[in-house]
């Protein structure tokens, strides 16, 4: 039910705090290229797109720990089976451990060094094959050693190519081919093609990791485009539609210039020479312009005509295919509107305050779209909900704000563009006004335009008033 009723004006003059414009998603750099990639810690290429702040920790303390057990272990068996004195194993047992820490930040460089361990650990401990007993040892590589070339190639998978992480695999496979099958011992344990398919394994694992995340980083690049995309066809749709509309109601104005300076000299009597001319060419140009403005409604009515405002149980246009050129709405339907918002289910209070009166028409018109777009969305995602409208009669401005109550019921899932209050926000801009809309401290969400009464027009753009308030921006909890 239609109630008029005057409320405090502070409170219903309040304005509201108004979102920051929509911006276009910053452009990244350009991607790095491998040796500049290589050179960057490991826990920031897990920091993108998908890595978390656990599993970096994991990761470096697993390497860690790996580290640790190779040195140690790598240490005894160096001891035990080469016969090399304790001092000596632990040294060689830490050379490799210390390049796995080492690959965590530089992995070209922690391959080339391990490799280059694990060739002179061998070719140390080749003189101690002649005296063991067969079978012999793990010669060329011990089970340490391959534990530590295998973590040094995945971690190396990880952040180079393909190819580069195929060519250190080979390099390795060759250098395994002349320890064992061209320098060779007397008597010991084969482990070359043990390692070398060890080593192909690491290999695969890093480089299927490294596409699973270029692939994930190439999706929610894509996805950002994407979104950046729609947004600003939207915009550029939002803008179409309001000059659709805007060049409605100056034509309008044209055709009563036109008819009035036809009519003009008939309501003077004797009417001079000059005074006819004059008249005349204001009729002429007035002619001349609605041609021109009829012209270019034309072009914008091609693709997407105007629908009425008549709304069906989900918020939007019940008949989209009504005629284009029906009179725009002004504040005087916002009667009309609510009682078919209230056909569609939804109980909708208005609140009118300040003396009623008309304004210029592109501010009726916005006015009537913000509330009109604002309890299509109250319908669309707040079943069972409530909405009150309040429009407030300044001097010098009109403010608007429509409130709903929390929902009832999940929403239904929306096939809308998501991109409603962009057109709003379009709408208050253009006239030197603002919007704001955030959820409501008891629940629920708010919706609140300042439109000045008179825009100012200097060149294409509405000049913003003087006293244009420029509300706080709200608490975490919806409050000013």
């Amino acid at each position: 039910m239609l109630r008029v009723t005057h409320v405090n004006e502070e409170e219903a003059s309040t304005p509201r705090p108004a979102l920051a414009d929509g911006a276009e998603p910053p452009q990244g750099p350009p991607a790095p290229d491998d040796d500049a990639r290589t050179k960057q810690p490991l826990r920031t290429h897990l920091r993108k797109p998908f890595g978390t702040t656990w599993l970096r920790c994991l990761t470096i303390l697993l390497t860690v720990w790996i580290a640790l057990g190779v040195s140690l272990a790598g240490g005894n068996e160096l001891s035990a089976d080469h016969d090399l004195s304790t001092a000596h194993g632990l040294v060689a047992g830490f050379s490799l451990g210390l390049t796995l820490v080492l690959a965590l930040w530089r992995p070209t460089e922690a391959w080339a060094l391990n490799l280059s361990a694990a060739v002179v650990i061998a070719l140390i401990a080749r003189p101690h094959l002649i005296e063991t007993p067969p079978p012999g040892p793990n010669w060329p590589w011990s089970t340490p050693a391959v534990l530590a070339h295998a973590t040094v190639l995945l971690l190396l998978a990880l952040r180079v190519r393909t190819r580069n992480a195929v060519s250190a695999l080979a390099a390795t496979a060759l250098v395994t081919f002349l320890l064992q099958g061209v320098i060779g011992g007397q008597r010991y344990s084969g482990t070359g093609t043990t390692a070398v398919a060890v080593f192909a394994v690491a290999v695969l694992v890093g480089t299927a990791l490294r596409g699973r995340k270029e692939a994930r980083t190439q999706l929610v690049e894509q996805e950002t485009l994407t979104a950046s995309e729609r947004a600003q066809r939207t915009l550029l749709e939002e803008r179409s539609r309001i000059a659709r509309e805007l060049h409605d109601v100056v034509a309008h104005h044209m055709s009563v210039i036109s008819i009035q300076a036809q009519v003009a000299p008939h309501l003077v009597e004797n009417p001079s020479e000059e005074l006819k001319e004059n008249l005349e060419g204001i009729r002429q140009n007035a002619l001349d312009a609605l041609t021109e403005l009829r012209r270019v409604l034309g072009v914008l009515r091609s693709e997407h005509p105007d629908a009425p405002d008549v709304f069906d149980a989900t918020g939007t246009d019940a008949d989209a295919t009504a005629a284009p050129h029906a009179p725009q709405p002004t504040l005087d339907r916002l009667e009309a509107l609510v009682d078919n918002i209230r056909g569609a289910g939804l109980e909708v209070t208005l609140d009118v305050t300040g003396r009623r009166r008309p304004l210029t028409p592109g501010v009726e018109l916005s006015a009537y779209r913000i509330v009109q777009e604002a309890l299509s969305n109250v319908l669309r995602h707040a079943p069972g909900a409530t909405a009150r409208v309040s429009v407030a009669y300044e001097p010098r401005a009109v403010s608007l704000r429509v409130v709903n109550s929390p929902p009832q019921r999940p929403a239904p899932p929306s096939h809308g563009a998501g991109h409603g209050l962009l057109g709003m926000r379009e709408r208050a801009s253009m006239l030197g006004g603002s919007l704001s809309a955030y959820p409501a401290r008891e629940g629920g969400y708010v919706v609140s335009a300042y439109l000045p009464a008179y825009p100012r027009i200097e060149g294409l753009a509405y000049d913003p008033i003087p006293h244009a308030p420029n509300p706080p921006h709200p608490d975490k909890d919806g409050t000013a």
